[in-house]
């Protein structure tokens, strides 16, 4: 803890501010302590595809990595703990557990890519929001220590527009799903992002989810 404490510091953005573009050298590594930031793609024609997010407690960078892979642009304001790359490399070689760690957080970001690819398809329009809306109450209720809850409230941290570019949905589609989520009970909206799941176990049924996310319900 020493030792991290010595190589660390924190930066901060701004909504819309590029954290680092796809293929810059990066010189260290992250922790994205609050705020959400989005992974892109860009395509040789200019086309974009948001291919994930980074919220809170997400790892940004790769030790061993020289560049970056995809750019990386801050959604709301963030804050990141960042630490630079070589002593942090260093570091995980002498302390294993380090290691071990960030193996651990490898592997659960390739699970969320897996569950990703299968939101987007093989899943509906209404079970992509449901889907998408789970993710981010599942996290919420992690961070704030609330898991085991039915009923769950969270801040929506995207815009519509980036729902339905996350998605692959217009954004007509985006708004009619949510307000049929909201009709039928499924949510509660206070005003465009405070958003309300009064049953969690109903959202992930919604969601076309066999499991209970981890929720005891």
């Amino acid at each position: 803890m020493a030792t991290l404490e010595d190589i660390k510091y924190y930066r901060s953005f701004e909504p819309g501010q590029t954290v680092v573009w796809s293929g810059d050298r990066m010189d260290f590594v992250a922790s994205v302590v609050s705020g959400i930031a989005t992974l892109t793609q860009t395509m040789e024609d200019g086309r974009r595809q948001m291919v994930g997010l980074l919220l809170p407690s997400d790892f940004v960078g790769r030790p061993g990595r020289i560049g970056a892979a995809y750019d990386v642009v801050a959604v709301t304001p963030i804050v990141m703990c960042c630490f630079r790359k070589k002593p942090f490399e260093d570091l995980m070689e002498k302390t294993p557990h380090i290691a071990h760690r960030l193996l651990e957080m490898t592997l659960d970001e390739l699970d969320a890519a897996r569950e990703w690819m299968l939101v987007l398809g093989r899943k509906t329009a209404r079970e992509k929001i449901a889907s998408l809306l789970a993710i981010l109450a599942r996290r919420d209720a992690i961070l704030h220590n609330t898991t085991g809850r039915r009923r769950l409230s969270f801040d929506l941290p995207l815009t519509r527009e980036a729902m339905a570019d996350y998605l692959g949905l217009t954004l007509e589609t985006v708004s009619r799903q949510i307000s049929a989520l909201k009709k039928d009970g499924v949510i509660t909206l206070e005003g465009k992002r405070h958003v309300t799941v009064p049953d969690m176990g109903r959202l992930l049924e919604e969601a076309g989810d066999d499991s209970d996310g981890g929720f005891l319900i």
